[in-house]
């Protein structure tokens, strides 16, 4: 397909969607909730399709990880917005400056049209689901470009989307670079991409040339740290299972763990022990996801050798004593890491995890905070002022205390990077505010006094410029 053909089928999918949608450019509760209803039952109904579609993109992806982490949030994050959908659509009244009373202010939630959400290979259901969750229940129809990484479940989804909704709401794209490239080019109402850093810059310059506005869900090294307060077993189950969830391949994963110097080597044997527990044995172990694919899995090797050759210490934690095969990698980790190495530049996203020691909490802070702000932070503490302290002098996007990466399946939370981590939010309301516009409504009372304010300029109107402003 050539690149004029990429760009005349999108641009005729985006054209369908909005004469779609000027039908019913501002559906009933009702309607959205018959929405929300077809997309719970694409997902109930072809729950087991979904997980093995998953699986097979990766070469082995843990089916209870898939259901856990893609369709139990999915179905909850539905089920949150049917049960909040008329509260998030209700007209607010504002108050008036009491200049203009006794006029009113009122602001009207209005779906914007067609929304554009850019899906990662990562967790390519909730990923999906969850963006279009938000546009629905806001009123908007949407166009989603899968990652050419799964393109067993790209194809499914193309194909559950059109039986359930038609082609009318939800439209599914596939395809390559040359379709991405396209498809962020195009003049949606909104845009949505989850992905890399790097990229997110090049879907934010393709969308300003429309000036569409975008949420970027990008992602970063994701601190974790432990204070000398913490429970280092309980510190250690958590991270262990944060970092392997998806095989570490999670843009909230922690991406390096900062302990106290007295505290490393009493938290590695921690770490050890917990990672035997949760993953005993590897290669025949259905619990243990692969690495996406070859290139991936090259990546990764490379920086482990570069560490290795760099003077790093490595841990392989490979509790059967089993060779690699295929793809599923040990997890390692790294001790006196060299900065200058890609695993203490980079964003991992695998099982890599270098632990970095410090001295004081004033250290581990300013170690973190001169680094670009991270999509999400995790501190283990039991005392409460070492809490309050992480959390008054950080930034991140989200943070967990005492645990890992379960902050993102909160629908009562926005969940949404800052500067390099991302931009805007979404899930539970902040998804339908995404998604809206709220559109403010002056009411102007026919007791209204702003003719006063009018040309000519005489003596009423210095005398209120006096009450208004003083002088």
């Amino acid at each position: 397909m050539t690149a004029s053909t990429v760009d005349e089928t999108l641009s005729g999918l985006l054209a369908s969607l909005r004469t779609a949608f000027a039908a019913e450019s501002n559906p009933a509760a009702a309607r959205r909730r018959d929405r929300l209803a077809a997309l719970e039952q694409l997902v109930r109904e072809n729950r087991e399709a979904l997980v093995q579609a998953v699986s097979d993109d990766f070469g082995h992806r843990s089916p209870t990880e898939t259901r856990f982490a893609e369709l139990f949030p999915t179905l909850e994050e539905i089920r949150y917005a049917q049960a909040h959908l008329k509260r998030w659509m209700k007209v607010r009244r504002r108050p008036v400056s009491r200049w203009f009373m006794p006029a009113s202010n009122r602001v009207i939630p209005q779906p914007l049209g067609v929304v554009g959400v850019v899906v990662p290979w990562n967790f390519p259901l909730f990923l999906a689901f969850g963006p279009i969750v938000g546009a629905l229940a806001a009123g908007n129809r949407v166009m989603v470009k899968m990652s050419e990484f799964t393109p067993r479940t790209g194809a499914l989804l193309q194909r559950l989307f059109e039986h359930y909704l038609g082609n009318d709401w939800v439209v599914v794209v596939n395809g390559g670079v040359e379709v991405a490239e396209a498809f962020t080019r195009l003049p949606f109402d909104h845009l949505l991409f989850t992905g890399s850093t790097a990229v997110g810059r090049h879907v934010m310059r393709a969308a300003a040339a429309n000036l569409t506005p975008v949420t970027l869900e990008l992602g970063g090294k994701s601190p974790a740290i432990v204070t000398r307060c913490a429970d280092l077993d309980k510190a250690a189950g958590a991270l262990i299972q944060g970092k392997m969830l998806n095989a570490g391949q999670v843009c909230v994963a922690p991406d390096y763990i900062l302990v106290p110097h007295e505290l490393r080597a009493p938290l590695l044997a921690a770490l050890e022990r917990e990672f035997a527990r949760q993953y005993p044995q590897r290669n025949d172990n259905p619990d243990y996801t692969s690495i996406i694919n070859d290139r991936q899995h090259q990546r990764l090797l490379g920086w482990l050798d570069e560490a290795s050759r760099a003077g790093a210490n490595v841990r392989r934690l490979d509790p059967a004593g089993e060779p690699d095969a295929g793809r599923k990698m040990a997890l390692h980790l790294l001790v006196d890491c060299p900065e200058s190495t890609q695993i203490m530049q980079e964003e991992l996203f695998g099982p890599l995890l270098p632990l970095v020691g410090y001295d004081s909490l004033d250290e581990a802070l300013a170690y973190v905070n001169q680094r670009p702000r991270p999509l999400a932070l995790y501190v283990f503490a039991r005392e409460r002022h070492a809490i309050d302290r992480v959390l008054a002098e950080t930034i991140s996007g989200g943070v967990a205390v005492n645990d890992a990466v379960v902050h993102v399946a909160q629908d009562g939370l926005p969940f949404g990077g800052v500067g390099p981590s991302g931009m805007g939010h979404y899930h539970g309301h902040e998804g339908f505010l995404t998604f809206s516009k709220l559109k403010p409504v002056f009411v102007q009372s026919r007791f209204g006094t702003t003719w006063l304010t009018r040309a000519p300029y005489g003596r009423v109107s210095r005398l209120l410029l006096r009450l208004m402003i003083g002088g």
